[in-house]
Protein backbone atom coordinates (compact mmCIF):
# COMPACT_ATOMS: atom_id res chain seq x y z
CA UNK A 1 0.00 0.00 0.00
CA UNK A 2 1.68 3.18 -1.09
CA UNK A 3 2.75 5.62 2.09
CA UNK A 4 1.21 8.94 2.43
CA UNK A 5 3.42 12.35 2.14
CA UNK A 6 2.86 15.05 4.50
CA UNK A 7 3.36 18.32 2.65
CA UNK A 8 5.78 20.13 4.87
CA UNK A 9 8.31 17.57 5.40
CA UNK A 10 7.95 15.18 3.05
CA UNK A 11 7.60 12.61 5.49
CA UNK A 12 5.32 9.46 5.66
CA UNK A 13 2.25 10.53 7.47
CA UNK A 14 1.41 8.12 10.53
CA UNK A 15 -0.21 4.68 8.93
CA UNK A 16 -3.72 3.88 9.67
CA UNK A 17 -4.45 0.57 11.46
CA UNK A 18 -4.91 -1.99 7.89
CA UNK A 19 -1.34 -1.44 7.63
CA UNK A 20 -0.85 -3.14 10.99
CA UNK A 21 -2.10 -6.61 10.88
CA UNK A 22 -3.00 -8.99 12.90
CA UNK A 23 -1.17 -12.57 12.12
CA UNK A 24 -1.02 -13.77 15.55
CA UNK A 25 -4.39 -13.60 16.00
CA UNK A 26 -5.46 -16.06 13.09
CA UNK A 27 -2.71 -18.42 13.83
CA UNK A 28 -1.77 -20.18 17.53
CA UNK A 29 1.66 -21.81 16.10
CA UNK A 30 2.93 -18.24 15.16
CA UNK A 31 1.17 -16.69 18.42
CA UNK A 32 2.64 -19.43 20.90
CA UNK A 33 6.39 -18.87 19.31
CA UNK A 34 6.74 -15.53 20.50
CA UNK A 35 8.87 -15.13 23.42
CA UNK A 36 8.44 -11.80 25.47
CA UNK A 37 12.28 -12.28 26.75
CA UNK A 38 13.82 -9.79 28.31
CA UNK A 39 13.98 -6.04 26.67
CA UNK A 40 13.61 -5.58 23.40
CA UNK A 41 15.41 -8.98 22.40
CA UNK A 42 13.45 -10.43 19.49
CA UNK A 43 12.63 -7.46 18.17
CA UNK A 44 14.46 -7.62 14.96
CA UNK A 45 13.88 -11.52 14.25
CA UNK A 46 10.41 -12.41 14.86
CA UNK A 47 8.73 -12.58 11.51
CA UNK A 48 6.10 -11.27 10.37
CA UNK A 49 5.92 -8.00 12.70
CA UNK A 50 9.71 -7.19 12.43
CA UNK A 51 9.03 -6.10 8.85
CA UNK A 52 5.52 -4.75 9.46
CA UNK A 53 7.24 -2.09 12.04
CA UNK A 54 10.95 -2.07 11.43
CA UNK A 55 10.04 0.63 8.12
CA UNK A 56 8.72 2.90 10.68
CA UNK A 57 11.60 2.95 13.55
CA UNK A 58 13.98 5.99 12.92
CA UNK A 59 15.33 8.13 15.96
CA UNK A 60 18.72 10.33 13.44
CA UNK A 61 16.65 13.43 14.83
CA UNK A 62 14.52 14.85 17.50
CA UNK A 63 11.85 15.30 15.03
CA UNK A 64 12.50 11.95 13.26
CA UNK A 65 12.09 10.19 16.68
CA UNK A 66 8.79 12.06 17.71
CA UNK A 67 7.36 10.85 14.34
CA UNK A 68 8.44 7.09 14.63
CA UNK A 69 7.41 7.03 18.44
CA UNK A 70 4.20 8.23 17.65
CA UNK A 71 3.89 5.89 14.60
CA UNK A 72 5.03 2.91 16.51
CA UNK A 73 2.91 4.13 19.73
CA UNK A 74 -0.15 3.94 17.00
CA UNK A 75 0.58 0.45 16.17
CA UNK A 76 1.12 0.07 19.55
CA UNK A 77 -2.50 1.18 20.47
CA UNK A 78 -3.97 -0.27 17.53
CA UNK A 79 -2.48 -4.00 18.27
CA UNK A 80 -3.66 -3.84 21.93
CA UNK A 81 -7.59 -2.67 20.70
CA UNK A 82 -7.22 -5.85 18.57
CA UNK A 83 -6.20 -7.72 21.36
CA UNK A 84 -3.16 -8.87 19.28
CA UNK A 85 -0.73 -9.22 22.44
CA UNK A 86 2.58 -10.51 19.87
CA UNK A 87 1.97 -7.14 17.99
CA UNK A 88 1.69 -4.79 20.72
CA UNK A 89 4.49 -5.92 22.55
CA UNK A 90 6.89 -6.03 19.31
CA UNK A 91 5.43 -2.45 18.92
CA UNK A 92 6.51 -2.06 22.44
CA UNK A 93 10.03 -3.40 21.80
CA UNK A 94 10.74 -1.10 19.17
CA UNK A 95 10.18 1.69 21.18
CA UNK A 96 12.39 0.53 23.71
CA UNK A 97 14.89 0.02 21.27
CA UNK A 98 14.26 3.33 19.63
CA UNK A 99 14.98 4.52 23.41
CA UNK A 100 18.23 2.72 24.12
CA UNK A 101 19.39 3.09 20.39
CA UNK A 102 19.44 6.56 20.67
CA UNK A 103 21.14 6.81 24.02
CA UNK A 104 24.20 4.35 22.68
CA UNK A 105 24.74 7.11 20.15
CA UNK A 106 24.63 9.62 22.51
CA UNK A 107 27.07 8.49 24.73
CA UNK A 108 29.58 6.56 21.80
CA UNK A 109 30.11 8.41 18.77
CA UNK A 110 29.12 6.39 16.06
CA UNK A 111 26.93 4.34 18.19
CA UNK A 112 29.60 1.38 18.66
CA UNK A 113 29.32 0.41 21.81
CA UNK A 114 31.75 -2.53 22.37
CA UNK A 115 34.87 -3.33 20.51
CA UNK A 116 33.33 -6.71 18.82
CA UNK A 117 30.23 -7.89 18.21
CA UNK A 118 28.50 -10.40 19.17
CA UNK A 119 28.84 -12.20 15.62
CA UNK A 120 32.84 -11.75 16.30
CA UNK A 121 32.53 -13.15 19.58
CA UNK A 122 30.53 -15.70 18.90
CA UNK A 123 32.56 -17.09 15.44
CA UNK A 124 36.08 -16.58 17.77
CA UNK A 125 35.63 -17.19 20.89
CA UNK A 126 36.76 -14.80 23.88
CA UNK A 127 35.16 -11.10 25.25
CA UNK A 128 33.99 -8.26 24.35
CA UNK A 129 34.70 -4.97 25.84
CA UNK A 130 32.92 -1.85 26.31
CA UNK A 131 34.29 1.30 24.61
CA UNK A 132 34.41 3.94 26.99
CA UNK A 133 31.63 6.67 26.12
CA UNK A 134 32.63 10.02 24.29
CA UNK A 135 31.46 13.14 25.49
CA UNK A 136 30.81 16.85 23.18
CA UNK A 137 30.82 14.58 19.81
CA UNK A 138 28.21 16.17 17.16
CA UNK A 139 24.73 15.16 17.66
CA UNK A 140 25.40 13.46 20.59
CA UNK A 141 22.76 16.16 22.71
CA UNK A 142 20.06 15.65 19.63
CA UNK A 143 20.35 12.05 20.15
CA UNK A 144 19.53 12.34 23.89
CA UNK A 145 16.79 14.53 23.38
CA UNK A 146 15.43 11.46 20.93
CA UNK A 147 16.06 8.81 23.76
CA UNK A 148 13.78 10.83 25.97
CA UNK A 149 11.40 11.33 23.79
CA UNK A 150 10.75 7.01 22.95
CA UNK A 151 11.19 6.94 26.52
CA UNK A 152 8.56 9.02 27.27
CA UNK A 153 6.20 6.62 24.87
CA UNK A 154 7.64 3.64 26.38
CA UNK A 155 6.55 4.69 29.71
CA UNK A 156 2.62 4.69 28.24
CA UNK A 157 3.22 1.53 27.13
CA UNK A 158 4.18 -0.29 29.71
CA UNK A 159 1.78 1.65 32.03
CA UNK A 160 -1.11 1.03 29.94
CA UNK A 161 -3.51 -1.44 31.89
CA UNK A 162 -5.03 -2.74 28.78
CA UNK A 163 -1.32 -3.73 27.67
CA UNK A 164 -0.41 -5.29 31.35
CA UNK A 165 -3.68 -7.67 31.12
CA UNK A 166 -2.91 -8.75 27.22
CA UNK A 167 0.69 -9.52 28.78
CA UNK A 168 -0.71 -11.52 31.78
CA UNK A 169 -3.35 -13.39 29.96
CA UNK A 170 -0.85 -14.33 26.79
CA UNK A 171 1.14 -15.95 29.68
CA UNK A 172 -1.32 -17.99 31.20
CA UNK A 173 -2.42 -19.22 27.58
CA UNK A 174 1.43 -20.19 26.39
CA UNK A 175 2.22 -21.95 29.91
CA UNK A 176 -0.94 -24.17 29.00
CA UNK A 177 -0.70 -24.85 25.69
CA UNK A 178 2.83 -25.73 26.49
CA UNK A 179 1.94 -28.41 29.07
CA UNK A 180 -0.63 -29.16 26.28
CA UNK A 181 2.36 -30.08 23.78
CA UNK A 182 4.22 -31.69 26.50
CA UNK A 183 1.33 -34.01 26.77
CA UNK A 184 0.46 -34.85 23.48
CA UNK A 185 4.50 -35.63 22.72
CA UNK A 186 4.78 -37.86 25.68
CA UNK A 187 1.50 -39.44 24.67
CA UNK A 188 2.85 -40.27 21.04
CA UNK A 189 5.90 -41.49 22.19
CA UNK A 190 4.33 -43.51 24.71
CA UNK A 191 2.19 -44.61 21.24
CA UNK A 192 5.54 -45.61 19.17
CA UNK A 193 7.08 -47.31 21.65
CA UNK A 194 4.13 -49.75 22.31
CA UNK A 195 3.73 -50.18 18.90
CA UNK A 196 7.31 -51.70 18.59
CA UNK A 197 7.15 -53.70 21.34
CA UNK A 198 4.02 -55.49 19.70
CA UNK A 199 6.55 -55.53 16.95
CA UNK A 200 9.04 -57.57 18.74
CA UNK A 201 6.69 -59.41 20.41
CA UNK A 202 4.85 -60.73 16.33
CA UNK A 203 8.98 -60.98 15.49
CA UNK A 204 9.36 -63.62 18.37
Amino acid sequence: MPRRKTEDTGRTATPTPPDFPTPALDSTELRMSYRIARGEQGVLTFEPYKSTLLPHWRFKTVPIAEHSSQTLYAAFTHYVSARDFVGADMARKFIQMGMTRAKRYANHKGGRKYDRSAREVERDGGERVELAKSEGHEGREEKLQASEVFKGVWRQCTGDERYLKLKEEFVAEQKAWEREQKKVKKEEEAEVKAEVEDEDGDAG
